[in-house]
């Protein structure tokens, strides 16, 4: 079924627009008609059908905030009583545009008898693996409220998660954008000016002034140079990390850089451990829950070492040992799913080890911050410095300062 984007005229002559989930435009203008309204157009909405929903990846934090506040309003209206297609009614009406569009289609398949993890695997651009995983062992214990809550809650602590790493990344980021941008300034409008003068009375430059004048030439006379070749890099990275060996280098390389490895490591830890917490919770047994946990792990290293550890355990190993084979976690991970799986109470040391590296992640990322703050406003200082310096010193030497 397809989504239809519809304008019409009800009995009261007022004007009436919205979506509708029908095969064809002619059903879904007879559907229309059936509600008594005089159909005015009728247009296929863009993306619509099944797969055409990968806008809500690409989209950013705003289309995944969507989905989660989805969620948690649907677990709070079943919880409260409010049957399912009821339920999805009265988000759906709380949005506009293809987000909407998708509810429609999920409240439509749900209406025709589908399950609501069905209907969430029809739409997988939407609706994740865990999600619908979580959503039938809801349905099948007559507890969809509550997993539901249980995905939401998962899905804002990954949301926060991810943006620890984000935030040590903007300071740096932008004092290094200032820079780079004072610098080109300096290189392209400041000192060519000055330094044209100068070299036009005859008196040789100091070195400082040399460096700074043939950077400001090539700046300005083959600056296509430059962009050119940022354009290559830029190119030659996406290749090559859309490469499945080149993605993998480039996650280990990450794993490798000195304290920004091992806050991703840690973090990527937390997430395992909160998704095979809340699986197992759910009711799945370990090998399954370590198969969705796996796919949800977007370092490639870590989601490698994970398939083997599965491997090992479907074969009978222990899940300490498995671990521990693989030599992607630190020992007190592989100590931790041992004793766990030793005292039955794994999914309780998962959350208790989530909690801890969770707090060690927040730990850290700020003693990051605060170490880089000052690093970078030296670089800063210095890059800016020595352009200063450099066009200085031919104006003290003409002046007879020396």
């Amino acid at each position: 079924m397809a989504v239809f984007a519809y304008k019409a005229v009800a009995g009261d002559a007022s004007a009436v627009s919205g979506l509708i989930v029908a095969d064809t435009p002619r059903d879904a203008r007879d559907t229309l008609r059936a509600r008594g309204l005089t159909v005015e157009e009728v247009a296929p909405r863009e993306g619509g059908r099944g797969r055409g929903w990968g806008f809500l990846r690409r989209g950013g934090r705003g289309d995944a905030a969507r989905v989660n506040s989805f969620i948690r309003e649907l677990s709070t209206l079943l919880g409260v009583g409010i049957p399912l297609v009821e339920a999805i009614d009265t988000i759906q009406s709380q949005h506009k545009g293809r987000f909407a569009a998708a509810l429609l289609t999920l409240r439509e398949r749900i209406a025709s008898g589908a399950s609501l993890a069905d209907a969430m695997r029809e739409q997988p651009e939407v609706f994740d693996e865990f999600c619908a995983h979580i959503a039938q062992v809801g349905e099948d214990a007559g507890t969809l409220d509550a997993a539901l809550e249980r995905v939401a809650e998962f899905k804002e602590r990954s949301a926060a998660f991810r943006n620890r790493i984000a935030t040590v990344m903007i300071y740096p980021a932008v004092v290094l954008t200032m820079a780079v941008a004072v610098s080109v300034l300096l290189m392209t409008m400041v000192v060519p000016n000055l330094l044209d003068s100068l070299q036009s009375a005859g008196r040789p430059l100091p070195l400082p002034t040399r460096v700074v004048k043939r950077a400001s030439e090539f700046l300005v006379h083959q600056w296509w140079v430059l962009v050119i070749g940022i354009a290559l890099v830029v190119v030659g990275l996406r290749l090559v990390l859309r490469s499945p060996r080149g993605r993998w280098h480039w996650h280990r390389l990450q794993l490798r850089i000195p304290i920004l490895g091992d806050l991703i490591r840690k973090q990527a830890v937390v997430r395992l451990c909160v998704v095979l917490s809340t699986l197992l919770r759910s009711g799945l047994v370990f090998v399954q829950s370590l198969q969705i946990a796996r796919r949800t792990t977007s370092n490639r290293v870590l989601a490698d070492a994970l398939e083997r550890c599965e491997a090992a355990v479907q074969n009978g190993r222990d899940i300490g040992e498995s671990l521990k084979a693989t030599g992607a976690f630190p020992p007190v991970v592989v100590r931790i799913f041992s004793v766990g799986q030793q005292s039955g109470r794994l999914e309780e040391m998962l959350d208790r080890l989530a909690v801890d590296y969770d707090r060690q992640v927040t730990t850290a990322s700020q003693r990051l911050t605060a170490v880089l703050e000052p690093v970078l406003i030296l670089v800063l200082v210095v890059l800016v410095g020595f352009i200063g310096v450099a066009t200085i010193l031919p104006l003290l030497e003409a002046a007879d300062v020396f």
